[in-house]
């Protein structure tokens, strides 16, 4: 990541001492998106969220004090319930060989389940912009990874 100093301006989140630690924000987390050249927008919660392909990438601070990172990809593919004890073992497995994302099954209201992966990280004394850029290139990357890999998996299809 280019120095904060230059890619910011003085008050801008990016701005200030590179290795300084400071607090874990949604605008912080925003300006390293934007670094990276990537859009995202914000929800009516104020989460962020892009789209990678077709699978959405969202950013949440969660904790008491918002400083947890949360990176969650839903992945696109949709599959029917008759699927989910398959779906169960691809989980079991990915998450037996990969340490990131962690993955897990989610079964909608209207029957259908997708497979989503996050990766966490507690922040609760602070980060630095590079840091959080290595933390969030960690999350989209390998989510991106799972997305491909359920891309792969039968009974599958993108609404």
């Amino acid at each position: 990541m280019a120095s904060p100093e230059i890619e910011d301006g003085p008050d801008g989140p990016l701005a200030g001492h590179p290795q300084a630690l400071r607090p874990l924000t949604r605008e912080l987390i925003a300006a390293v998106l934007a670094n990276r050249g990537y859009t995202v927008a914000a929800d009516a919660d104020g989460n962020l969220v892009g789209r990678w392909e077709d699978n959405l990438i969202w950013f949440f601070r969660r904790g008491a004090a918002g400083e947890l990172l949360q990176v969650r990809t839903v992945t696109a593919p949709r599959f029917g319930i008759e699927h989910v004890p398959d779906l169960y073992a691809f989980c079991n497995s990915w998450n037996h060989d990969r340490l990131w994302p962690k993955a897990f099954v989610h079964v909608a209201d209207d029957g259908l389940a997708q497979i989503c992966g996050e990766v966490i990280t507690d922040l609760e004394r602070g980060v630095t912009p590079h840091q959080l850029d290595q933390l969030i290139d960690c999350g989209i990357s390998t989510g991106c990874q799972l997305a491909a890999a359920v891309g792969d998996l039968p009974g599958g299809s993108v609404r």
